[in-house]
This record gives structure tokens, sequence and C-alpha cells, in this order.
């Protein structure tokens, strides 16, 4: 079986230094846009792997900023010199918008030579439309990938991701239930015969880490499904001091709600040297987790 290619995520400053063993390579589209840097390094990279734009949805939708439209994401794509690019999509509102704005943006994008990336979504507990937006996606012919989120997977199980006082730890019953959702997602796509269907060129990529790493292994029995996976966990929980650990998800505390200082930039001879031991333990956790066959 062909292993997952892990897309770690890391500060501009760390790029070289964390994601030279990526197996293929995700971008964010906010940090293209703002930091001539990060664009730059990733339109020099001349190892071959796959690179994906994401449309920084999650960031977005964090934000309250409205997403990027497909001129602009092809803009960035070109200057980043990205092979695929993340269709705009829109957590928590109803299944077809995202699709239909998938549809709208798919021929420009295909008539710029990239590939196109679909992010299905739903509203709050909506798990038949997300059902729905993922099979209308494995039909296309166009579409080469399809995104299971860390927003659409909780949502769709209606576990409330925006239910929650900014900086107040989450529950272990909230973060119990997000950990379970893409399971729960991809469970439900077997119940009713949907993974054992189109799924040869059809390929899903995992957007982000739920609360921890063993997330990986326990969506073991769908890897056969899965091509593609990102996170800045490795490298960020490394960076303030964090193993994954031996609890049942891997990280006893859950997801580190701190956001990801993309700017960080201490030069590395500053840089605490147990916390880059911290950041290769976790990576190569990762690395184990996502080359293991059944």
């Amino acid at each position: 079986m062909i292993p997952i290619k892990f897309c770690h995520i890391a500060p501009i400053r760390y790029l070289d230094l964390y994601t030279t063993t990526n197996g293929a390579h995700l971008l964010l589209a906010h940090l293209v846009e703002e930091s001539p840097a990060y664009s730059n390094y990733y339109a020099g990279l001349t190892d071959g792997k796959y690179k994906i734009l994401d449309n920084s949805a999650f960031e977005m939708f964090k934000l309250g900023r409205d997403m990027y439209d497909s001129s602009k994401l092809i803009e960035m794509a070109k200057k980043s010199k990205a092979d695929c690019i993340v269709l705009s999509d829109y957590p928590k509102q109803p299944w077809s918008v995202t699709m239909n704005k998938a549809k709208e943006m798919i021929p420009e994008i295909i008539d710029n030579g990239f590939d196109t990336f679909y992010v299905p979504q739903s509203e709050l507990g909506d798990m038949d439309g997300l059902i729905r937006s993922i099979e209308w996606a494995l039909d296309h012919p166009l579409i080469k990938t399809i995104g299971l989120s860390i927003l659409s997977c909780p949502i769709a199980c209606g576990v409330n991701e925006t239910a929650h006082t900014a900086g107040a730890p989450r529950s272990e019953t909230y973060r119990m239930q997000r950990y379970l959702s893409r399971f729960k997602v991809l469970r439900e796509l077997e119940k009713r015969g949907i993974t054992g269907h189109s799924i040869a060129e059809k390929r899903f990529h995992c957007l982000g880490m739920m609360d921890g790493p063993n997330e990986i292994e326990l969506l073991r029995p769908y890897h056969k499904n899965i091509a593609t996976w990102d996170s800045s966990a490795a490298v960020w929980c490394g960076m303030n001091h964090i193993r994954f650990d031996d609890s049942p998800t891997g990280l006893a505390g859950g997801k580190f709600e701190k956001e990801v200082d993309f700017h960080y930039n201490a030069l590395y001879n500053q840089f605490d040297q147990g916390a880059s031991l911290d950041v290769f333990y976790n990576m190569g956790i990762i690395d184990k987790l996502t080359s293991e066959t059944i």
C-alpha cells in the first residue's frame, strides 16, 4: 500500500529545516499573499513534490473574512508555482453553497493548468449534506482530490466549532467528539458503500489534525483512500516544548490551541535546541504512523 504523503507545516523562517522530508507540500494562501519569503521559498523548490495551494479557509473562517476568489487563488498559485488549488469552501453554510462555488471556479482553474481540490462543507449536524457533497465530488471528472477538514467533519457531526470562548480550554468531551469526527464521516461513507467506488482516481486529503497524532492510526482502515495529510502540530507543538505522548490520542492535552506564529523569526542559533529536538521527535512519530501498513 502506498504510504500517506504528509505535509508538515512550519513557520516561514523554518521551512527549509522542517519541510524537507515532506511527502508533498501544502501552501497557505494568506501567507503566499503577505510574505515574499514564503512564496519565493515554494516557487524555488526543486524537489519535484506535489504542491497544493490551500485556500486558507480555516484561517478566514476563524477571522470572519471572505474567502479568496478563483482569480486571486490562480494568481497566488502561479506566484508560488503550485500544482493544485483548493477551491473556496464555506463552513457552516448549506452544502450546496460550496458545491455551486466549485462549479463556478473549476473551469477557470483547469484552463490555467492547475488541478482542483474540493473541500465539502455543510450546516451544523447535516451529515447527509456533507455525504451528498462528497458523492458529487467523487463523480466529477475534473476534481482530483477531496479534502476532509478539521472544520467540515466536526460540523457535520454536530460539534459546534465556534461555540467556544477564545482562549478557554476545550472540554474533554468536546475534544473527544472532535477527535472521532473524521473517522465517523469515513465510516458513514463506508456504510453507504461510497469508499469502495470511484476511489482509484479520487483520493482524500485530511486537512489538519484533530486532537493528536493517533488520529492517523484511528483512520488506518481508510489509509487506502487517503493520499495526503497536512498539519502544523508536529512542528508547532515541538516549538512550544510539547512532545507527542502515550495517551490514547497521542496528545494528552488535545489540540494545542495557541495560534501558530508563522512569522516567528528567531535565528536558529538562538532557538532552543531542546525545542528543535521536540519538533523532530514529533515529526518522527507522524512519519512512522503514515508509513505503516495494515
